[in-house]
């Protein structure tokens, strides 16, 4: 009698363990940010075009909010919003990418899961219509970090991800514009999504068309891990937009990490360090989450496509300070 009072006993304790632990495991609670690139877009403009780019973005944002709420994934959730700004025009990454000075498109974009430091990257993309989802594949389905050009876009192929032409990412208005050699300022930059989600995990995923008028082979921030890109669930993480040589040369998504790590600063005193004290005025802008689900959505330039939204009911979007 005694053995099955002990057993029964045993029982209910590993019961009440796995409730605990399960509960711990699923918080219910979770941060998503995302940018769409920070530059010199006029409070002047039309309120047509206004409109596009606040609705994108909520768009976008609902996307993440939705597979977050439903009890999905980070990354789930970052590649997701991520292959919308990719799908759309407005922005400078997919289909929008700015071009090169050979009139063409050169894609990057990268993936980092904040649970174990896995990341994945691509650079010189020109066939593959998401970026994002092959950067997700090297870190899932290789034992790589980066691939670049055309060992990017086979790999692409041989995953089976949809393969465009390259005249896919241009927009009509854009090319005619290049053919007239005077290649207009694009409006949207970089784009990056930042997100913790239920189970605490922390992933952050950046994708461009890079700079206007680039250099063929030339490679910014955002698939440079440490540069434009970061994800540790011990810290936070970050996603970058702006001129990529300075966030190279600074390591500016790791650093924020660092400060926290090992200095202990918060994520808006790391976000802020190394935005206005590190960073000249005007190099560009960052969202980033902790794993508290704190966020910071900072930019040193004229505006900032950017929005966030959490488990307490936040949505907000907004392009100017």
């Amino acid at each position: 009698m005694k053995q099955k009072f002990f057993h029964s006993i045993i029982i209910l304790i590993v019961l009440i363990f796995t409730i605990s632990l399960n509960a711990q495991t699923n918080s219910n609670k979770y941060t998503i940010v995302i940018h769409g690139g920070a530059g010199g877009f006029s409070p002047n403009s039309p309120d047509s075009l206004k409109d596009l780019y606040l609705n994108s973005l909520r768009e976008a944002l609902k996307i993440g909010e939705n597979i977050l709420k439903n009890g999905g994934t980070s990354l789930d959730a970052v590649e997701k919003v991520i292959n919308y700004f990719e799908d759309n025009h407005l922005f400078n990454a997919g289909k929008g990418a700015v071009f090169t000075t050979e009139g063409k498109h050169e894609l990057d974009a990268s993936i980092m899961n904040g649970k174990d430091l896995s990341s994945g990257a691509v650079a010189g993309v020109t066939l593959i219509k998401n970026p994002i989802s092959l950067a997700r594949l090297v870190m899932e389905k290789t034992d790589n970090v980066l691939f670049a050009g055309k060992g990017a876009d086979e790999l692409g192929i041989k995953f089976g991800l949809p393969v465009v032409h390259n005249s896919y990412f241009h927009t009509e208005e854009q090319y005619k514009e290049f053919l007239k050699g005077s290649v207009k300022k694009h409006t949207g930059e970089t784009v990056g999504c930042v997100a913790i989600d239920n189970y605490g995990n922390i992933v952050a995923g950046t994708s461009t068309g890079g700079r206007n008028f680039k250099l063929p082979g030339r490679v910014g921030d955002s698939p440079i891990i440490a540069a434009g890109n970061y994800a540790d669930n011990n810290t936070c993480g970050v996603s970058a937009t702006g001129i990529g040589e300075l966030f190279i040369k600074n390591s500016v998504a790791y650093n924020i990490s660092a400060l926290m790590k090992f200095k202990g600063y918060s994520l808006k005193e790391a976000c802020e360090e190394m935005m206005y004290k590190v960073l000249p005025d005007g190099a560009g802008g960052i969202i980033a989450v902790d794993k508290n689900g704190n966020y910071q959505m900072l930019f040193t330039t004229n505006a900032m496509f950017r929005g966030v939204a959490n488990s307490n009911g936040l949505f907000e979007v907004a392009i100017w300070k």
